[in-house]
C-alpha cells in the first residue's frame, strides 16, 4: 500500500465473455522487467537505459501452480507507453530470446554477434536479458513499454529490420503480445492496484488478474506481500499510460468472485468481469494508485 492518494474516476463494467480477447492468444506467464540479477525494481524505475533487464515465467508473487512462459523462441522490443515509436534500434533478429520449462534460458546467437546481453537470475536458473540499445521515450513522465511476442508470430521478412509496417505495431501484433511499463529517471508512477480479501476482510495474497493495456496486449500479475519495494498485499501494474486499462477478474483456486470495488465504490456487477479504467493524461503522469478490490466468498 502506497502512502498515496486515490484517483476518482469512470468505470465501467463488462462480462469476462466481452472482454478483448487479447489473453487468450497471448503466451501463457508474465513478462516483467528487472535488473541485472532478476532482483526486482521499486516501482518498475530504473536509473538509467543499461539497468533494464528483461524476465519472465511466474511473476512476482506468483504460487508455485502458476504457468511460466510457453517454451519456445520470443522477440522482443521497446516503444513508447502508445507502442507508435519504436525505439529498440537494432535489428529483430538481434532481439530474440529462448524459453524452456517455462523460464528465459538465453538469448538466439546471431551472425554479427549483436545479441543482447544476458544476466543469472537469482530465481530457478534462468537469464535475464538487457534491453539497450533503444532510444528515450519521448513520453513526458520518462514512461517506456517492453513488448514479447513468439517468433512464430513475428514477419520473418522482418527480422533484418529495426522496424516494420507488415503488421500491427512495427510488426508485433497486440493481442498476440505481452507487455509490462517501466520507467527512467526521477519519476513516480501511477499504479493500478488489485487487493483479494475473504468475507472477513482477511487479505488473500498469491491470486491471479489479467491486465489488459490500452492496447489490447496483456500480461499476468500477482497478488503479495514486499514491504521492502512498498508491495503490500496487491497484484500491482506499474506506470499504466493514459486511456482505457482492463483488470480481468476470474474465478480462480483460492477465489470465487463476488462484489468487486474501484476506489472505494462497489461496482455493479458481482462476480467475474472486467473493470475498465480510464486514466488520462494528467493521470497517467502523477503519483496516484488506483485500488480494485476484490471480494471473494469462497476461498475452496
Amino acid at each position: 500500500m502506497k502512502l498515496r492518494g486515490l484517483v476518482w474516476m469512470l468505470a465501467f463494467v463488462v462480462p469476462i465473455a466481452a472482454a478483448m480477447p487479447a489473453a487468450a492468444h497471448a503466451p501463457s506467464g508474465a513478462i516483467f522487467t528487472t535488473v541485472v540479477d532478476g532482483s526486482e525494481v521499486n516501482f518498475n524505475i530504473y536509473p538509467s537505459k543499461p539497468d533494464v533487464y528483461l524476465d519472465g515465467g511466474p511473476g512476482p508473487g506468483a504460487p508455485q501452480t502458476a504457468a511460466g512462459l510457453d517454451d519456445g523462441t520470443y522477440v522482443f522490443m521497446v516503444t513508447n507507453p502508445s507502442g507508435k515509436v519504436l525505439l529498440s534500434t537494432d535489428a529483430a533478429r538481434c532481439r530474440q530470446f529462448t524459453v524452456a520449462n517455462g523460464i528465459i534460458t538465453g538469448v538466439v546467437v546471431v551472425t554479427g554477434g549483436c545479441q543482447h546481453a544476458t544476466g543469472d537470475d537469482i530465481d530457478h536458473g534462468a537469464k535475464t536479458v538487457q534491453l539497450i540499445p533503444f532510444d528515450d521515450t519521448p513520453n513526458p513522465g520518462g514512461v517506456y513499454k517492453v513488448w514479447v511476442t513468439f517468433l512464430s508470430d513475428f514477419p520473418s521478412e522482418c527480422l533484418a529490420t529495426v522496424d516494420c509496417s507488415v503488421q500491427g505495431k512495427h510488426g508485433f501484433l497486440p493481442r498476440h503480445s505481452k507487455t509490462d511499463n517501466f520507467k527512467v529517471g526521477p519519476f513516480v508512477p501511477t499504479e493500478i492496484d488489485t487487493r483479494f480479501f475473504d468475507t472477513t476482510g482477511q487479505v488473500l495474497n498469491g491470486r491471479e488478474i489479467t491486465w489488459i493495456d490500452t492496447l489490447g496486449s496483456s500480461n499476468q500479475k500477482w497478488s503479495y506481500y514486499d514491504p521492502n519495494h512498498f508491495v503490500i498485499n496487491e497484484a500491482h501494474v506499474e506506470a499504466p499510460e493514459a486511456g482505457i486499462h482492463q483488470i480481468v477478474i476470474e474465478d480462480q483456486r483460492g477465489c470465487k468472485v463476488g462484489d468487486v470495488y474501484l476506489a472505494g465504490k462497489r461496482l455493479s456487477q458481482s462476480g467475474p468481469q472486467s473493470v475498465n479504467v480510464h486514466l488520462n493524461q494528467n493521470d497517467a503522469q502523477s503519483d496516484l494508485t488506483i485500488r480494485v478490490d476484490v471480494i471473494c466468498t469462497s476461498t475452496q
